[in-house]
């Protein structure tokens, strides 16, 4: 039999559970209240996965991607924010979206600025004027350049800086002094003390401008795309083999901004010296086809060109006018 002592204990018992409840469900109105009326409350509050999952997407490193040709704007990571904040289940997806929008941002921020000409050309660019002085020699046509004598007495020398070990050569300029102009093709270079923006004429082009008695006249000078010219020559230099060769292009009418050869593994650029050739120094894509890049980003390709050391190989390919 249970004894009257049990029983006092008992009854507290049963009205734990109710008067439990009615606290928990006072303590919840409370809050709800207290969040429903504070500064910045209510249903627009990011719940605490979403503010992790936007933690992530700003703290990862982007990738790098494929520079966007037009150079538009693209989202950026904050973007991709209000995806989170909508739902925690919805995580995963905000970070993919994050990861991507980082990425465009990356890929705008370091696109080229520049021109596809304006990253091929070195000193000497299109639509570019230049300020110097001009001088003369007995030139012969050869020089630096190593393109060999000619009977076009229309050529030039150019400063050492311009020079730029040797992207200048077979660039065609037009030279303007007193209301005169003249268009002369850089064969050569002209060391010290040749300043730069200097070009030193061959004794019959600089007739033109002026008497060989003035000596030095002020002049200024462009880049040109002539209307006229033949098609493109391609040479080994003396000593070359299939284990090591040098290669040069001579005729052609845009400034030449890369000589690559085929290779098993596709094409293979060559180093430019400053006599003008482009060197394979062990032998690759000796003999092969070789493919030239004008500093407008025009391609040709030559096929057929077998390595003859010293002997100058007409081709049909020439650059296109500008």
């Amino acid at each position: 039999m249970t004894t009257p002592s049990h029983r006092r204990r008992s009854r507290p018992r049963r009205h734990t559970a109710p008067l439990a409840a009615v606290a928990v469900a006072a303590v919840a109105l409370v809050v709800s209240l207290a969040v429903a009326f504070r500064p910045g409350g209510g249903t627009n509050d990011v719940p605490d996965a979403a503010k992790a999952v936007s933690g992530a997407r700003t703290s990862a490193p982007p990738t790098p991607g494929t520079p966007s040709p037009s150079g538009s704007p693209s989202p950026s990571a904050s973007s991709a924010s209000p995806t989170a904040g909508a739902s925690a289940s919805h995580s995963a997806t905000a970070t993919a979206t994050a990861s991507k929008a980082a990425q465009a941002k990356t890929t705008t921020a370091t696109a080229p600025k520049t021109s596809t000409t304006g990253s091929l050309a070195g000193r000497i660019r299109p639509g570019t004027t230049y300020r110097g002085v001009a001088t003369s020699y007995d030139s012969n046509g050869d020089g630096a350049c190593l393109f060999g004598p000619s009977s076009d007495v229309m050529n030039a020398a150019m400063n050492t800086t311009d020079y730029e070990t040797a992207k200048a050569c077979g660039a065609f300029v037009a030279v303007h002094a007193g209301g005169k102009s003249i268009t002369v093709r850089i064969t050569n270079e002209c060391p010290a003390p040749c300043q730069p923006g200097q070009l030193d004429l061959s004794q019959q082009a600089f007739a033109k401008l002026a008497p060989l008695s003035a000596g030095r006249i002020a002049i200024t000078w462009n880049l040109v795309s002539p209307a006229t010219a033949g098609t493109i020559s391609i040479r080994y230099k003396t000593g070359s083999s299939q284990y090591w060769c040098g290669i040069q292009a001579i005729g052609h009418r845009n400034p030449l901004a890369r000589l690559e050869v085929r290779t098993g593994g596709g094409w293979t650029r060559l180093e430019r010296t400053g006599y003008n050739y482009f060197l394979s120094e062990h032998g690759a894509g000796c003999g092969a086809a070789i493919r030239l890049t004008d500093i407008y980003g025009q391609r040709l390709t030559v096929d057929g060109i077998a390595v003859k050391p010293n002997v100058v190989q007409s081709t049909s390919a020439q650059f296109a006018r500008h």
